[in-house]
């Protein structure tokens, strides 16, 4: 698995790219992580309901390919794009959500911390507060798109939004729960607790 870290970028390139990659890889092509951070930006799912973005407040919003609804990215937050050959790795899109939801636990249980994912709304949560959003999109038999994971980053335009279509949902992250990491901290975090899940595919 080819790790590329692209640091803080817009989003609208990065899509693209991701898109170029999966419609143009073989059956050889290794598969790879991209790290990264997005410049303020609201994300609308493939079918997404426009009724959740309650006031953009300026910031843009991109329709985008991914499931799921609306979401915010912006810079605090590690945003880790999985770009993979399911029908090689002989898994499913609902496997690949619980791998990533899995390595978001499996790091949050590292810092202390009790984290959970919901069936009926993919993430992961704490106390009822969503730390990490999911959404992926599979072609050709490989996906592309990923986790976003809050680490220290200004929260205030998921109050602009239904965050993943969920009215009143509360989001949190890293920072508000007492734990400081450096986003480079968390990228290495993430990429251990992501191997060890495509290696074993278990907690």
């Amino acid at each position: 698995m080819n790790i590329k870290d692209l640091g803080l970028t817009e989003y609208k390139p990065i899509v693209q790219a991701m898109r170029d990659f999966t419609m143009s890889r073989q059956t050889d092509t290794e598969d790879e992580l991209w790290l990264l951070e997005h410049q303020p930006v609201f994300t609308q799912g493939a079918n997404g309901n426009p009724a959740h973005i309650l006031n953009s407040h300026d910031i843009a919003v991109v329709e985008t390919d991914r499931g799921g609804q609306v979401t915010y990215h912006g810079p605090g937050q590690l945003v880790a794009y999985t770009l993979m050959d399911l029908r090689r790795l002989q898994i499913g899109v609902r496997e690949m959500v619980s791998r990533l939801e899995n390595t978001v636990i499996h790091m949050l249980g590292e810092q202390g911390l009790q984290a959970y994912a919901r069936q009926d709304a993919p993430g992961v949560y704490i106390d009822e507060r969503k730390i990490a959003s999911l959404g992926l999109r599979v072609k050709r038999g490989a996906c592309y798109h990923g986790v976003s994971f809050n680490i220290d980053m200004d929260l205030t335009p998921f109050s602009f939004i239904n965050p993943c279509g969920q009215p009143g949902m509360e989001v949190t992250d890293l920072k508000s729960l007492g734990i400081n990491l450096t986003m480079a901290q968390a990228k290495q975090q993430f990429v251990a607790a992501f191997q060890a899940q495509m290696q074993t595919g278990r907690e």
